[in-house]
């Protein structure tokens, strides 16, 4: 049986619109306009579909879960935040909604490293890159 093109197209849609939703929740999480983590069912409530059709849908269309996206996401903000030195990372972690010692947990399993070990890293690193361009 031939599945319609309107059938993948309306996957790409859904899709389209849990990641739109995810970047929408993400930004309004750092700027402090919510205090929660939304879930799956969520996101599936925002975007009018029920959660286990989300996750199918969003898996089948990306090949990733709905989980692989946001927590990538959480990781690059992560990241971005960790670069600024004036924040500490107990306050990160606090704006992510995580308590200090779980968003270290989160961060060490998704990069291999402490979120200090990752700050330390950077700076070491944008420190060695000033004395290669003096040189």
């Amino acid at each position: 049986m031939k599945i319609p093109q309107k059938f993948f197209a309306r996957q790409h849609e859904i899709a389209a619109d849990f990641l739109r939703e995810l970047d929408k929740h993400l930004d309004d999480v750092v700027s402090g306009r919510v205090t929660e983590m939304f879930e799956v069912r969520d996101f599936a409530e925002l975007i009018h579909v029920h959660p286990t059709h989300l996750s199918n849908t969003i898996k089948s269309a990306t090949g990733h879960s709905p989980c692989y996206f946001f927590e990538e996401r959480l990781m690059d903000i992560s990241k971005s935040m960790l670069q600024n030195v004036s924040m500490p990372i107990a306050e990160i972690a606090r704006t992510l909604t995580y308590d200090p010692s779980n968003f270290t947990k989160f961060f060490k399993h998704f990069s291999g490293q402490t979120p200090k070990q990752y700050r330390e890293a950077y700076f070491q690193s944008i420190s060695q890159n000033k004395e290669i361009v003096t040189i």
